[in-house]
């Protein structure tokens, strides 16, 4: 699938999305120790969600251009971000910007969302957890913490 096809899929979604009812914050923070051994939510060198420190810092996901997190806090030392594929990356540099809607796509298929993203079969992110249901609910507790 081509980037113009799976935006518009995306802008689709995100429109049905509104329609429907979306995630529930309560229920994504209750559902967010699948993420925690990856990730923790830092704000200002504050530790407001702890977490493992393999994947990016989640405080303000949403908005935030993919693979730019560039450091995040481990214990008190700031580290660069290394965990980033150049195909993360590289898909940021193309335009992909997280949302709660592709939060929530990709948690439910992160290798096949890149492929798709970047139309390249080869393409891979570092995460490949699938979440098999709650993805929305966790996509809307991580909007929590955005700017």
């Amino acid at each position: 699938m081509s980037k113009i096809t799976l935006a518009a899929t995306l802008f689709m979604m995100a429109l049905s999305t509104q329609v429907a009812a979306a995630g529930d914050p309560a229920k994504g923070e209750k559902l967010y120790n699948r993420c925690s051994s990856c990730h923790a939510i830092i704000k200002d060198g504050e530790v407001l969600v702890k977490g493992g420190i393999t994947g990016p810092n989640l405080y303000g996901v949403v908005g935030r251009v993919a693979g730019s997190e560039y450091d995040y806090l481990n214990g008190s030392e700031r580290l660069p971000v290394g965990m980033f594929t150049d195909d993360m990356i590289r898909a940021g540099q193309e335009g992909l910007v997280w949302s709660e809607e592709n939060i929530a796509t990709y948690s439910q298929d992160p290798i096949g969302f890149i492929k798709e993203y970047l139309d390249d079969e080869t393409a891979r992110p570092n995460m490949s957890v699938k979440l098999k249901k709650g993805a929305d609910d966790i996509a809307a507790y991580l909007a929590t913490f955005s700017n």
